[in-house]
C-alpha cells in the first residue's frame, strides 16, 4: 500500500507541474499522450488504495493563472470526461442525439453580454474563478461589442491561433513560442491591446451556456450564437449514435486533421447532447459533469523501433536533438524520425545512443513523438560545435522552467535566421514555391545558405539536391524553375522578404507609397534622424527607427546590395489613378465574379483614391458582396449600421468602369 501512495505522490506532483506548464504559456513538460497515461494510472489507483491525495488533478479543473483581476464565474466551468473508444462514447450517447464538434486547443474564455454589449471576458483559471480580461476583448478577432440579443448571454469559446498566424508571428516577431497555444496563453498574459492585436487571437465559440431565453436543444443554440453574428465551432449532427454512425463521423473528422484541412490546433473531438436538459441531470464526478459532454481522443498507435542516431538541427535560437530511428509504420505512413525538442526531454526520456529501443507514436495523427525509452544504449552525445558554423555551443538553462537548451554562442549563426528565411521564401515575400522551412533548414544545415543571395545559386547543388531523403530530380527541378521566376519580383514583396524589424505587409506598402524603392533605400541610409520617415502615415517614430536603423548596418547593406544583383525590382505606381471612389470606406466579402480576385478588387478601389476595411464599422460606406440576402456576419452587422450592401454589379456600375476590370491582373 505504502508504494502504491508514494507512486500516487509523484503521478500528483509530475501532473500538476506538466499541466501548470501546459495552461500558462510554458514549455511542456510531457506530452498529451504521458499526460493521458498518468492521470489513468493515477484514477486507478485511487480506485484500488481507496484515497485521494491533496491537489490530485482527478478532483480539480486544470488551471490558468493568468494575472490580473479575478472574478467568480456565474456558471463553473468544468472539464469533461474523456474516453478513447468509440464503444464507450455510444454507451454514454445512450441513443440520444448527439452533436460532434472540435476539441480547440487554446484557452478558454467566458464572454457575457446584457442589453446586446459585450459585458465582460473572464478566463477559465480553475473552473470556478478566472481572470478578467475584458481590456482585451477588441483585440481579440471574434468577440463583437454588440449582439442582436438584449436579454443576458453567457457564452463559452476558445482563444485559438491559427497554424498559419502563429508561423507568421514567429517570424516576425523573433519571439521563441512551441505551439500557437503557448503563443495565445502568453499573449493573454499582456496588458496593452496594441499587443495582442497582431496576434491574431481568435475566439471561437463553443457552447452557449445562458440566455434568458429557453432553448433546450444545443443545436438550436448553436444556431442561436450565429443569428447573432458570432463564428461558432463546427459542429455535426448524429441523430442516431450507433457503432457504425460515430466510426464514420470520426473517421471524417480525423481525416481532415491528418490531411491538415483544419487550420487550427485540436486535440480531440467533443461530444454533446442535442437535449441539454437531459444533459443537466448527470451527476458531478471528480472534475467533471457526468453528461455535460465527452471528450474523445484520438487513441495513439505505438511502435517499437530502435534509434540509429541523434542529428542535431540547427533552427531559429537553438540547436535541437533528432532522433533518426529504424522505419516504422505509423497512422498508415513511413515514420523514421521525431523531434526531442532538447536537452531536458532528452534526459527526461532517457535517451542514449544507436541501438536505444524506443517507442514512438504520431501525436493527435500528426507529429512524430518519443513517447519512451524501453532500453538505454550507449550515452547521448551533445556537440560542442554548431554543426553549421563550427563555432562553440553552449547549455542554457532557462530560469523559468528550468528547461536546459543547446545553442550556438555565434550571433551571426546562419541557422538563427531561419525564420526570417521562411518569411523570404514565403508567398507575402519572394514566393519561391517548393522550399518550406524544414528544406530550408537542411539547405542551411548542409552550408549551401547563409544569405538571401545565396538562394539564388542553389543550382550549384541541384545534383546533391536530388539525392535527398524526400527530393528527386523532379522536386529539385521545380524548385530551381520557381527561384528563377522569382528574380522578377515586386518592389513591396521584395521589402518584405528582407524581414526588417517591425516592417509588415501594410508598412512596406506606406513606406513604398511615399517613396520609389531605391529611393527608400537610399533615403533610410543617409537619414540623420531615426525618425526621419516618421511623416508618412501610418509610420510613426517607433517604425521609421526600426527600418532606418535596421539599414545603417553595412551588413544589413551588403546584404541587400548582393540580393540585387540576383533580382529585378518592379514598382507599380502608388499614387491614386483617379477620383472614383474618393473619401469612400469599402468593405468586401465573398465571391468576386467580375474581378480577377479580391484583391484585385481592392487594388482598382485604392487606385481610385478609395479605402477598403477587414471588417464593417461605423466608419464604413459600403459592404460589397454578390450575395446580399446572406446572412452572413458582415451582413447583419451593415444591417445593424444601417450600411448599404452593393453586389459587385452595381459597384461596377456606379465606381467602376471596364478598364479596372480588364486590367487588373497587372497590379498584381
Amino acid at each position: 500500500m505504502d508504494d502504491k501512495i508514494i507512486r500516487m505522490q509523484q503521478l500528483v506532483d509530475q501532473l500538476n507541474r506538466a499541466s501548470d506548464a501546459y495552461y500558462n504559456g510554458r514549455q511542456e513538460l510531457m506530452t498529451d499522450y504521458e499526460w493521458d497515461a498518468k492521470f489513468d494510472e493515477l484514477k486507478r489507483l485511487e480506485e484500488e488504495t481507496g484515497q485521494i491525495l491533496e491537489g490530485s488533478p482527478t478532483q480539480r479543473v486544470s488551471e490558468d493563472t493568468t494575472e490580473g483581476q479575478k472574478e467568480e464565474h456565474e456558471f463553473a466551468a468544468l472539464s469533461l470526461a474523456k474516453t478513447k473508444q468509440v464503444g464507450e462514447l455510444v454507451k454514454w450517447a445512450e441513443g440520444k442525439p448527439i452533436w460532434i464538434s472540435w476539441k480547440l486547443d487554446g484557452l478558454t474564455l467566458v464572454v457575457t453580454y446584457d442589453h446586446g454589449r459585450l459585458t465582460k471576458v473572464v478566463t477559465r483559471g480553475n473552473g470556478h474563478i478566472g481572470t478578467n480580461i475584458t481590456h482585451l476583448a477588441h483585440a481579440i478577432q471574434g468577440i463583437p461589442e454588440r449582439i442582436k440579443y438584449t436579454g443576458h448571454v453567457v457564452i463559452r469559446g476558445e482563444a485559438v491561433i491559427s497554424y498559419d498566424d502563429f508561423n507568421r508571428f514567429l517570424i516576425e516577431s523573433d519571439e521563441n513560442y512551441a505551439n500557437p497555444r503557448n503563443l495565445a496563453s502568453g499573449s493573454l498574459s499582456l496588458k496593452d491591446p496594441e499587443e495582442v492585436k497582431p496576434r491574431h487571437i481568435q475566439w471561437i465559440p463553443f457552447t452557449l451556456v445562458y440566455t434568458d431565453e429557453n432553448i433546450p436543444s444545443w443545436g438550436t443554440r448553436m444556431d442561436f450564437l450565429q443569428e447573432n453574428g458570432l463564428a461558432t465551432v463546427e459542429h455535426e449532427l448524429i441523430s442516431m449514435p450507433d457503432v457504425y454512425s460515430v466510426e464514420t463521423a470520426i473517421a471524417r473528422w480525423t481525416e481532415r486533421v491528418t490531411s491538415k484541412q483544419n487550420p487550427f490546433p485540436v486535440d480531440g473531438l467533443v461530444i454533446a447532447f442535442d437535449d441539454t436538459e437531459f444533459a443537466q441531470t448527470g451527476s458531478v464526478t471528480g472534475h467533471h459533469a457526468t453528461k455535460a459532454g465527452l471528450a474523445f481522443k484520438w487513441q495513439d498507435e505505438s511502435a517499437q523501433t530502435e534509434l540509429q542516431e541523434i542529428e542535431w538541427s540547427c533552427a531559429a535560437s537553438t540547436i535541437s536533438p533528432v532522433a533518426i530511428f529504424t522505419p516504422v509504420e505509423l497512422e498508415g505512413t513511413t515514420v523514421k524520425r521525431a523531434s526531442l525538442c532538447n536537452i531536458s526531454e532528452c534526459e527526461r526520456l532517457g535517451i542514449g545512443g544507436k541501438g536505444t529501443q524506443l517507442s514512438v507514436i504520431k501525436a493527435n495523427k500528426i507529429i512524430p513523438k518519443v513517447i519512451k525509452v524501453e532500453k538505454t544504449v550507449g550515452a547521448l552525445e551533445i556537440p560542442t560545435q554548431c554543426p553549421v558554423c563550427h563555432h562553440d555551443t553552449e547549455i542554457v538553462t532557462s530560469p523559468n522552467s528550468g528547461t536546459r537548451t543547446l545553442h550556438c554562442t555565434n550571433a551571426s549563426c546562419p541557422a538563427k535566421q531561419l525564420k526570417k528565411f521562411t518569411r523570404f521564401v514565403s508567398k507575402e515575400g519572394m514566393d519561391i514555391d517548393g522550399i518550406s522551412e524544414q528544406t530550408l533548414a537542411r539547405f542551411i544545415n548542409l552550408g549551401w545558405v547563409s544569405e538571401y543571395a545565396d538562394i539564388y545559386h542553389l543550382r550549384d547543388y541541384i545534383q546533391q539536391m536530388a539525392r535527398l531523403e524526400g527530393f528527386g530530380e523532379r522536386s529539385a527541378s521545380n524548385i530551381m524553375r520557381s527561384i528563377e521566376k522569382s528574380r522578377d519580383v515586386d518592389a513591396q514583396k521584395l521589402l518584405y522578404a528582407l524581414s526588417i524589424p517591425l516592417c509588415g505587409i501594410d508598412v512596406c506598402k506606406r513606406l513604398l507609397s511615399a517613396y520609389p524603392f531605391m529611393e527608400l533605400i537610399r533615403t533610410a541610409i543617409d537619414a540623420k534622424e531615426n525618425d526621419y520617415l516618421a511623416h508618412i502615415p501610418g509610420i510613426g517614430p517607433e517604425k521609421s527607427a526600426s527600418f532606418i536603423n535596421w539599414l545603417k548596418v553595412e551588413e544589413n547593406q551588403r546584404i541587400v546590395r548582393r540580393l540585387l544583383e540576383e533580382v529585378s525590382v518592379s514598382q507599380a505606381d502608388a499614387a491614386p489613378q483617379g477620383k472614383n471612389c474618393e473619401g469612400l470606406t469599402f468593405v468586401i466579402t465573398g465571391d468576386v465574379h467580375h474581378y480577377k480576385n479580391r484583391n484585385a478588387l481592392k487594388a482598382y478601389i485604392e487606385s481610385q483614391g478609395g479605402k477598403v476595411a477587414g471588417s464593417v464599422s461605423g466608419s464604413t460606406n459600403f459592404l460589397i458582396n454578390n450575395d446580399i440576402t446572406s446572412t452572413s456576419g458582415k451582413n447583419k452587422k451593415a444591417k445593424e449600421l444601417g450600411i448599404e450592401i452593393i453586389s459587385e454589379d452595381t459597384f461596377i456600375e456606379r465606381y467602376g468602369n471596364n478598364e479596372s476590370i480588364t486590367t487588373e491582373g497587372s497590379l498584381f
